[in-house]
């Protein structure tokens, strides 16, 4: 968890900390991701069962506690399948490059970069759609800066060849990060009818 304000102060000098530290993914997941990706799933918990999903056409969604529990263990596992899947990617994608970085590298990498995306999850605690959609947008620009900074540094790729391949990974992201999306919404919005 120290490593989340160097990531919003100073990313290109944490990301070399970070890289010298040698995680586990284990270790990673344990002490990082974990935790932050129970931020949204707890924030999207209270907001859906005590305010309730609001889609601007005046209905209010509002789950039972149950129902709420169900699809956060759920939204929970999407999370943590959803890093574990973007350090596949990486790992795949780095496989042409002459010092390929480890598969767990790549893993905790991945875990590091999302770390916006985790905390844009704070405004589900109001569950308004615009909003959420909005401050997910502005976490998703960050993590693309992130990952720009962080390939040259922690994946031992140069700039020129970082630019690229932070912008094909990023696209992948996004498609993967609108699957999730698109999946979470129908979890935490239509969820309630599944259970």
């Amino acid at each position: 968890m120290n490593h989340v304000w160097g990531l919003f102060s100073h990313p290109d000098r944490e990301m070399q900390v970070i890289r010298n530290e040698n995680e586990t993914v284990t270790h990673h997941y344990t002490h990082h991701v974990l935790m932050m990706a129970a931020i949204p799933v707890v924030c999207a918990f209270i907001g859906t069962t005590q305010i309730g999903w609001n889609f601007g056409d005046g209905n209010i969604v509002r789950l039972s506690w149950p129902t709420g529990l169900a699809l956060a263990v759920v939204f929970y596992g999407i999370m943590l399948a959803g890093v574990a899947i973007m350090g596949r990617v990486i790992y795949w994608m780095a496989r042409n490059y002459p010092q390929r970085p480890s598969l767990t590298l790549c893993m905790v990498f991945a875990g590091y970069v999302a770390t916006p995306l985790f905390l844009s999850g704070i405004v589900a605690l109001y569950p308004l759609v615009w909003l959420c959609a909005l401050t997910g947008t502005v976490a998703l620009f960050y993590t693309g800066y992130l990952l720009f900074v962080g390939i040259p540094t922690f994946l031992n790729i140069n700039k020129e060849e970082g630019l690229s391949f932070s912008g094909s990974t990023l696209a992948i992201g996004v498609l993967l990060l609108e699957a999730l999306l698109a999946l979470t919404v129908i979890l935490w919005g239509y969820g309630y009818r599944l259970f």
